[in-house]
């Protein structure tokens, strides 16, 4: 196993180097995980079938109801 000896000296000898490669591979990682899981979840949530109309979207902007 000369590999995990490697990997053990590099780590004793620059720990803040080893540090800073496993934070970027978790940040790598996360994405390629997270994100599909989110994806499916929202999924399942409920689309409306239908859009608001231009008018009910400009008065719930402006704050004024149209009668």
């Amino acid at each position: 196993m000369p590999v995990m000896e490697k990997l053990r000296m590099f780590i004793a000898q620059e720990p803040v180097v080893a540090a800073s490669c496993l934070i970027g591979g978790i940040g790598l990682f996360l994405p390629a995980v997270v994100r599909p899981i989110l994806d499916s979840l929202e999924g399942s949530k409920h689309v409306p079938e239908k859009q608001p109309s231009i008018s009910d979207v400009l008065a719930g902007m402006t704050g004024k109801r149209q009668g």
